[in-house]
């Protein structure tokens, strides 16, 4: 049974930054490609970012590319999500999410197999 758990959330100014970690268990981290996703109250589920199993392809939604990171370090079964100059409308419950099936970068929540709890960012204006 994989298992997720995010972790980096909080309260934070507009412009402010903060990092997120998703820690894996269960099955070998470095088979799975990568993804977070956010979701606010009232809306859908929403891509943020994609890394592909080694690291070596990352995708980005539009409206975070140049102001969020994704990473991963395989050895310490773990992913992250760097976030700078963080605005309101980032506000969201930030989920990471786990597909070991296919390789590559996925940003469709349908193409993942396992998702965390998720931790919750609120960037104050």
């Amino acid at each position: 049974q994989v298992q997720l758990v995010e972790s980096g959330g909080g309260l934070v100014q507009a412009g402010g930054s903060l990092r997120l970690s998703c820690a894996a268990s269960g099955r070998t981290f470095s088979n799975a490609r990568m993804g977070w996703f956010r979701q606010a109250p009232g809306k859908e589920r929403d891509f943020v970012a994609g890394i592909s199993q080694s690291g070596a392809f990352t995708s980005y939604a539009d409206s975070v590319k140049g102001r969020f990171t994704i990473s991963r370090d395989n050895a310490k079964n773990t992913m992250y999500l760097q976030m700078f100059s963080l605005k309101p409308e980032d506000t969201a419950v930030y989920h990471c999410a786990a597909d070991f099936r296919l390789s590559g970068v996925a940003d469709d929540f349908r193409a993942y197999e396992y998702w965390g709890q998720g931790t919750q960012v609120t960037v104050s204006s």
